[in-house]
């Protein structure tokens, strides 16, 4: 995104529990990749792994729903990958295939997963952080050449308020580049590439899911006005939205105003 344009003051939106989250953002996804396509022939999603980010691509892919979707016209993209070889159970691909990716219409050239050790530039994960970053150059139709502007942009949230592969206090944080390699994760395995604030703030929408009490601390933070640095979800803002989709044991913290 441009130099100092506004990000979006985030909203929150609470949900029973675990379930009902899942089956309410895919709902909520369903409507923004139609409108997407209607408004502008194609349509952008960054996928986020985890339980919840899975549970969402499970519900979307049982839902009936899901054949509204113009599948061939959408883009996917990865916000963050464990640098680990295609078909690895540890892979937020791997779980992105089986719960949605393999059971629509989706066009293969369209679906960008991360490489791997085993991808073309082999085990070299700064060289597969800047072929990641050639494709969102590629893909993007924002001006910059950089990144495109997602029309909506998933992620998780840790303990400790990270997101995607930013992790509190590591130099990811800080870096320009649209994606970078991660060294010496705090949470295994230790090696993954990751999308950056730069390209994050660059989407549309920026949804952060939460399900159960262990995210409840930084999901407060996050929402509190924590630094980046210390909480990393407190930077994860999208251009036109910001939405936390939490269940209430991840709203436990909140005030009651906010949840």
């Amino acid at each position: 995104m441009s130099a100092g344009a506004e990000l979006s003051t985030p909203q929150v939106q609470v949900y029973q529990d675990g379930s009902l989250l899942a089956q309410a953002v895919a709902a909520r996804l369903v409507t923004v990749l139609i409108d997407a396509v209607a408004a502008r022939g194609s349509a952008s999603a960054v996928l986020t792994g985890g339980g919840i980010g899975t549970s969402v691509l499970a519900a979307l892919g049982t839902t009936p729903a899901r054949d509204a979707i113009h599948w061939p016209r959408l883009d996917i993209w990865w916000g963050d990958e464990r640098f680990l070889a295609a078909g690895d159970p540890e892979r937020n691909e791997t779980g992105a295939r089986a719960a949605l990716l393999d059971l629509v219409p989706l066009d293969p050239a369209r679906v960008h997963p991360m490489p791997g050790p085993d991808g073309p530039d082999g085990d070299d994960p700064e060289a597969a952080a800047a072929r990641y970053r050639s494709w969102l150059a590629a893909a993007s139709q924002s001006g910059d050449g950089q990144v495109p502007a997602f029309d909506v942009l998933m992620l998780g949230i840790g303990p400790e308020g990270h997101v995607a592969s930013l992790f509190p206090g590591q130099p990811a944080l800080r870096d320009e580049q649209a994606v970078v390699a991660v060294h010496d994760s705090p949470k295994p395995p230790p090696t993954r590439l990751s999308l950056t604030f730069r390209s994050i703030q660059a989407a549309r929408e920026v949804w952060i899911l939460a399900s159960g009490a262990e995210k409840a601390d930084a999901v407060a933070a996050a929402l509190a006005g924590a630094a980046p640095e210390q909480v990393p979800a407190a930077g994860a803002r999208g251009t036109q939205r910001t939405l936390f989709l939490i269940d209430r044991d991840a709203a436990a913290k909140l005030p009651p105003q906010a949840s």
